[in-house]
């Protein structure tokens, strides 16, 4: 295209004086390829316009040299000589070749269509052709697809005809292959006929038998032929036997394979007798080859059992006695020595292991000889359990009886659970390793659990006779050292010999403790003799309450106990109560035995409250213990935690009640202790001192402060034992007590004006001292104590003015105004008559 261009271009320059006249020459190749319209147009105007052409190129150098033009106002630069050429310009004409380049552009136009006429017959003839050849192809394509149709038509019939011969060469394959089949049954039936007939000649006659029953080398073929005869006759007789025989015939026959079956049965019972010899002298010689191959052989009598069997038997495990003494040596010890558990656990890890060890030996030649390896190692193990284990176990655990408990001396109960708890774990283990040597089908952990069986019934009433047993055994021994320390104290008094015994017999929180070892152990063997979820949780249910009943047992005894020596502090106070008409030396005497009577009654508080923080503690215990060990066991079986918990509320139900009686009698204790300090040391002068121009006495009163000095001292340990609401209830109700028992020891007494001061004095120390209980009830009752001290410091004119604010303490207010010196003297009787008759 390019060439033809530049041919056009120079055609032109040699024709530009007439290019009006002549047609321009275009060609169809300026249409292929990349075609440009720019370039096509150039290449028709670039020859006719010459001077735009050298115009452009002296714009473009113009461009290019900026430095030397001047620049005009809108960006553009022109030489110093544009202006001439300007003005020249203006009266050219501006376009001269405009009318060479319309004729150009007509003769375009001409040959463009005729190029376009050209270009349309050229594109009608290739349609034509186009269509001609697609007609032929589309019948060629016809005339495939009938062949085609043909050729697959021509295979289905290849390939039926190919299936129908192979079926034909299948079925008479079939057939030949039943026919030979036939022909060997055939071949093999008159064979075994034949030796049927020598086996029914006579009864006991295998003399005259043909030289394969005799023959060694051919054993094998012998048996497996014997076993078939065998197995062919016993079915005739069988069948026979069944139907009813019609004719002479059949009975005859009937007859004659009975004679079969037996010279049969008596010739497999001496080939196995012999094949067994010969096994028992090659197992001596250790020749694994030749048990094998009898072994084999042996398989086809009733599967090889009876040399399975014979094998296991003869083991020198089970037929030495040698080795079974040494098994009890082993485990028991010398005979006449007490067995330990823990020597027994040591004794019979060396045995499993050496029983493990034997049969792991026997299961490598069991492997090579036999063809049922796993047959013969199920009869091992169940022999070495059913056997070597039970006569073990006979000598070792002998079960207790409930009536006639074996003494603790001896081990009592408790040895016995152990030992079971011992040979169980390691026979469990035994069987696990007798599982991993390998036992075929056997379930040897059933086997080994109905070893224990007889043990494990009744279990649970063993282990709750044990720990009654050990209970009874642990509350002997703390009496006879109580005993003891009585008999070595005979110098002390009668009541201080009883509270020295009362202190030695007191709740001992390390006796509970043992108490709950010894019943997480018996739980421990409930884990592992249960493995059932609710067989387990009724066991362990079981053992807590037997847990339950010795600690509430223990406790409320330690309280009774406790109890017992504030009864006798109480018989002691009491006793030394003596009326008003006595002698000087008998009153001396009498404080002095009321003295020593309040030391027993204080000891015997302190004594009491220690059971009772004991005994919290002892709770606290058990209540621990069964929220990590007990409650997780119970929780897998609807009900059961919630009633041992029932059980356990129920159980320390009497403890709790021993407790709150105790309590009470520590309160009557400390009031009794309370009301005799008042009564010896309080003064009648104490609350109306003479008006003798003194100052008043601003100090608690003497009686007073051995009061709180004695309240102090022994609720010391009250303030240790109690906690939360038992502490909160037993300092609330003392204090009402107290409160209670004050006022009454001062309706014994006159008050003036400054005994009104002492009181509010004693009233204050009182109630700084009880504000240490925490009780608020009780604080409000000592500040309207305070209150009410005030009717003897007013004047009798001002009694109106106290209860404006109080009314609810009218009535103990009135009681204590006629305490007042003055009360008749100031006629305040009819003052307060008036006064609540008016305030009514």
């Amino acid at each position: 295209m390019k060439e033809s261009r530049d041919g056009i271009r120079s055609g032109r320059h040699s024709k530009s004086s007439s290019v009006s006249s002549l047609p321009l020459i275009l060609d169809i190749d300026d249409f292929k390829g990349e075609f440009s319209f720019d370039a096509l147009f150039g290449n028709l105007v670039n020859d006719l316009l010459p001077s735009f052409q050298e115009e452009e190129t002296d714009i473009s150098e113009g461009h290019s040299n900026i430095s030397g033009h001047d620049g005009l106002s809108n960006g553009h630069m022109r030489a110093p000589s544009d202006a001439a050429k300007f003005a020249q310009g203006l009266s050219d004409p501006l376009f001269p070749e405009v009318d060479k380049i319309l004729s150009l552009f007509k003769d375009s136009c001409k040959e463009l269509v005729d190029l376009q006429k050209q270009i349309d017959g050229r594109l009608n003839n290739l349609k034509k052709e186009v269509s001609v050849q697609d007609s032929k192809h589309r019948k060629t394509l016809a005339e495939l697809e009938k062949g085609v149709d043909g050729l697959f038509g021509s295979f289905a019939r290849l390939d039926s005809r190919i299936s129908s011969v192979g079926q034909t060469a299948a079925k008479i394959g079939d057939h030949l292959q039943s026919a030979d089949a036939q022909r060997d049954t055939a071949s093999q039936t008159i064979e075994l006929i034949k030796y049927l007939m020598e086996f029914n000649s006579s009864p006991g006659d295998l003399m005259e038998l043909s030289p394969l029953f005799s023959d060694d080398s051919r054993v094998a073929e012998a048996a497996k032929i014997a076993q078939k005869l065998r197995a062919f006759a016993e079915e005739d007789i069988g069948r026979q036997g069944i139907a009813v025989p019609s004719l002479m015939g059949n009975a005859t026959a009937s007859r004659g394979l009975e004679v079969a079956v037996s010279n049969l049965q008596d010739y497999c019972n001496e080939l196995e007798n012999r094949l067994l010899a010969r096994f028992d002298a090659a197992s001596q010689r250790r020749e694994l080859s030749t048990m094998a191959e009898c072994a084999k052989i042996l398989s086809q009598f009733n599967r090889g059992t009876s040399a399975m069997q014979h094998y296991v038997a003869t083991r020198p495990m089970f037929i030495d006695v040698e080795v079974m003494n040494a098994d009890t040596r082993l485990v028991l010890g010398d005979e006449g020595s007490q067995a330990s558990p823990s020597n027994v656990a040591r004794g019979l890890s060396s045995l499993y292991k050496e029983i493990t060890d034997t049969v792991r030996k026997e299961a490598a030649t069991i492997m090579a000889v036999f063809p049922s390896p796993n047959e013969v190692m199920s009869i091992l193990v169940q022999r070495v359990l059913e056997q070597r284990v039970t006569a073990l176990l006979d000598k070792l655990l002998v079960k207790p009886s409930l009536v006639n408990i074996p003494p603790i001396e001896e081990g009592g109960l408790l040895l016995y659970l152990r030992m079971l708890a011992v040979a169980y774990e390691k026979t469990q283990e035994l069987a696990r390793d007798l599982r991993a040597v390998g036992c075929g089908d056997l379930d040897v952990e059933g086997l080994t659990e109905s070893l224990f069986s007889s043990h494990k019934d009744g279990y649970p009433e063993h282990e709750q006779g044990s720990l009654r047993q050990l209970y009874q055994a642990k509350m002997a021994e703390l009496r006879a050292e109580s005993q003891q320390i009585s008999e070595s104290s005979g110098t002390i008094g009668r009541s201080k010999g009883a509270a020295v015994a009362s202190s030695h017999q007191q709740i001992s929180v390390t006796v509970v403790t043992e108490f709950v070892r010894w019943n997480e152990e018996a739980i421990t063997r409930c884990t592992l003799f249960s493995s059932q979820p609710a067989t387990l949780a009724a066991n362990v249910k079981a053992v807590f309450t037997s847990l339950l009943d010795q600690v509430s047992q223990y406790i409320t005894e330690g309280l009774e106990r406790a109890r017992d020596s504030l009864t006798e502090a109480a018989a002691l106070r009491e006793r030394f109560v003596l009326g008003t008409s006595v002698s000087r030396r008998v009153a001396a005497a009498a404080a002095s035995a009321a003295e020593a009577a309040a030391a027993a009654g204080e000891s015997s508080f302190r004594s009491f409250m220690v059971a009772v923080q004991r005994c919290g503690s002892s709770v606290a215990i058990v209540q621990q213990y069964f929220s990590n060990s007990i409650s997780r066991l119970l929780l897998p079986v609807d009900g059961a935690h919630a009633a041992s918990c029932e059980e356990m509320a129920t159980a320390m139900s009497s403890a709790e009640s021993a407790a709150y009686k105790g309590l009470q009698q520590c309160i009557e204790t400390v009031m009794a202790e309370v009301e005799r300090l008042l009564s010896a040391e309080q003064k009648a002068t104490d609350y109306r001192s003479p008006e003798d121009g003194f100052a008043p006495d601003h100090r608690p009163t003497n009686a007073c402060t051995r009061v709180v000095a004695y309240l102090s001292r022994v609720l010391e340990s009250a303030f240790t034992a109690l906690e939360g609401l038992n502490k909160q209830a037993f300092l609330t109700e003392l204090g009402n007590r107290l409160h209670k028992g004050l006022l009454n020891h001062w309706q014994k007494f006159t008050f003036n004006p400054s005994g009104g001061l002492r009181l509010k004095r004693d009233i204050t120390e009182y109630g700084e001292f009880v504000r240490s209980f925490n009780a608020p009830s009780v604080d409000e009752k000592f500040e309207l104590l305070g209150i009410m001290a005030n009717v003897f410091i007013v004047a009798p004119e001002s009694l109106s003015t106290l209860f404006e604010g109080t009314p609810s303490i009218r009535k103990d207010a009135q009681r204590f105004i006629e305490l007042r010196e003055d009360y008749k003297s100031a006629k305040i009787a009819a003052r307060l008559s008036s006064l609540w008759t008016s305030s009514s």
